[in-house]
């Protein structure tokens, strides 16, 4: 049985009993629905027909479910973080709603909560999406007829987008690391040449490398074992990268004579660039960068993530296309790399008007010296 409700001019909320939990009470699920009346009643049938099973199941639990239906399938440091974020969500009163009375009032109240508690807008965008991939497992299940993570908004904090550093920092630092370890420099030029992620530079091996073609298919991940609080020895991983992209880069006659020169100043430099006889740990990289920003001046606020984002936006705003910047930083989709770098593409089209201006301009003006 469903019931309609008109909660504001154009705005409905269905009600749809589903039967009764093991503690025998009564069960529902809720759905919004923008519109007229007759969309409101063409979804309570629909509702009616299909009903919920997620009867006595709450938020927690599928939650829990979700991660043992894909942690098989995910990398290392996906099943870590995933996991992480999963436990964020549970440590919130949202895991102890029952699935089947979750409305998109519940998410939003708990987006509320969390930039309440201080949370950033990263971290609250990635457990929602968390959230929605659970519930939405549980549509595909059979278990909800829609999913409230979707149906609520995710209103985004305005931010400026993040500055890019200077050439000169990047010289200054590439050039302080060479003073910090023979292979810091290299680290840290591939970093900006090739947008290459902390975690890719340590997966690279000596024969990665053709001629000027650089291919990046691995990623290491470190597993650390046991509780926050007593961790034992942690382990690498040589794993996928990020999005599973496999991608060759191009990259200059400077770095490939770096690469070269680095190798064969070893008697045996073994499999792995920075690793030599097993994979770097990316925490090694970091540390080279930390030391080479530190002695180079530049300010403490610059990432070393912040090379492969120069990469990116030195790439647009030289005028190159979207889909092979995106190929480069090994974006799953290039609308990646269109959501994060709109504002230089912004940039560029303002070159673009001013080019043609030039361009339109100079040619009236050749027609008007060529009038007798």
């Amino acid at each position: 049985m469903a019931t309609v409700r008109e909660r504001q001019p154009g705005v409905w909320e269905i009600r749809v009993f589903t039967g009764n939990d093991d503690a025998g009470r009564p069960t529902q699920v809720s759905r919004t629905v923008r519109g007229l009346k007759r969309d409101a009643l063409r979804a309570a049938a629909e509702m009616t027909l299909k009903p919920s099973r997620a009867a006595g199941r709450t938020v927690s639990g599928l939650l829990d479910e979700w991660v043992a239906a894909n942690q098989t399938t995910w990398a290392p440091a996906t099943a870590r973080d995933q996991s992480s974020r999963v436990k964020l969500i549970k440590a919130d009163r949202i895991a102890t709603v029952a699935v089947a009375r979750l409305m998109a009032a519940d998410v939003e109240r708990w987006h509320g909560r969390m930039r309440k508690a201080g949370v950033g807008e990263g971290s609250l965008r990635n457990q929602h999406v968390v959230l929605r991939a659970a519930l939405t497992q549980g549509v595909r299940w059979g278990l909800l007829a829609t999913n409230p993570a979707s149906a609520a908004r995710l209103v985004h904090r305005k931010r400026a987008p993040r500055q890019a550093m200077s050439v000169e920092e990047i010289q200054a630092v590439v050039l302080a690391a060479s003073g910090v370890d023979a292979g810091a420099a290299l680290a840290l030029r591939l970093a900006a040449v090739t947008g290459a992620r902390r975690s890719e530079l340590a997966a690279l091996r000596w024969d990665d490398l053709t001629g000027r073609r650089l291919r990046i298919d691995s990623s290491v991940a470190v597993v650390r074992h046991g509780t926050h609080a007593a961790r034992s020895e942690s382990e690498l991983v040589d794993d996928i990268t990020k999005t599973a992209n496999h991608r060759t880069v191009t990259v200059d006659e400077v770095t490939v004579e770096s690469w070269h020169s680095y190798q064969s100043s070893f008697a045996d430099p073994g499999e792995w660039v920075f690793g030599r006889f097993e994979p770097a740990n990316p925490d090694r990289i970091g540390w080279w960068w930390k030391r080479a920003r530190a002695q180079s001046g530049i300010s403490s606020a610059w990432r070393l993530h912040d090379l492969r984002h120069w990469s990116a936006t030195q790439a647009i705003g030289g005028g190159h296309d979207v889909r092979t910047v995106a190929g480069r930083l090994g974006h799953a989709n290039p609308a990646m790399t269109l959501r994060v770098y709109a504002h230089v593409l912004d940039q560029a089209d303002e070159q673009v008007a001013a080019a043609l201006a030039r361009t339109l301009d100079a040619t009236r003006a050749d027609h008007v010296e060529s009038d007798p």
